[in-house]
């Protein structure tokens, strides 16, 4: 399976951040089969504590080319929506990364998988035990029950599942 990873903290055109997210995965429902959509979380927003809170989903998805292809996809989505390449971290109405895509390992300067970071991050974590709570991870084979466990106090403190 594969997995996404969708986030929000501003409005937009579209509404709130939820309606945001509800956009992008009708966007994305055009181009693959949407298996499951896990519930909301609500987190600070990463690194700076500063800019709105984030809302999070991940969802379970078919698509049936490479990761390439669904990666172009997706930036074309961002775009659509509104996300400008400022900053790095900056507050943004779309945000979309590849979890994992059905196990594979790619590591080269267009694309890592699985999400090189997503075993650190509440905000993915939570919601991907949602629609599979016996993924393991590609790479250490660890599963979600012991990456969840393993996060720091405050991850498991600052996150709070809104639907």
């Amino acid at each position: 399976m594969i997995f996404l990873s969708i986030g929000s903290n501003l409005k937009s055109f579209w509404g709130s951040k939820i309606d945001n997210i509800h956009k992008c995965i009708n966007l994305i429902s055009k181009f693959s089969k949407i298996k499951d959509i896990s519930k909301f979380y609500k987190t600070p927003s990463y690194p700076n504590k500063l800019f709105p809170n984030f809302v999070n989903v991940i969802i379970k998805i078919e698509f049936y080319s490479n990761p390439y292809k669904l990666l172009k996809n997706l930036k074309l989505i961002e775009k659509y929506m509104g996300r400008l390449n400022n900053t790095k971290n900056s507050p943004r109405v779309c945000d979309i990364d590849i979890i994992d895509f059905n196990g594979l390992v790619i590591n080269n300067k267009d694309l890592y998988l699985p999400h090189p970071n997503m075993h650190k991050r509440n905000f993915v974590l939570y919601p991907l035990k949602d629609v599979s709570p016996d993924w393991h991870h590609p790479v250490t084979n660890k599963n979600i029950d012991f990456l969840t466990k393993n996060l720091s106090r405050s991850s498991h403190i600052e996150i709070t599942r809104i639907r």
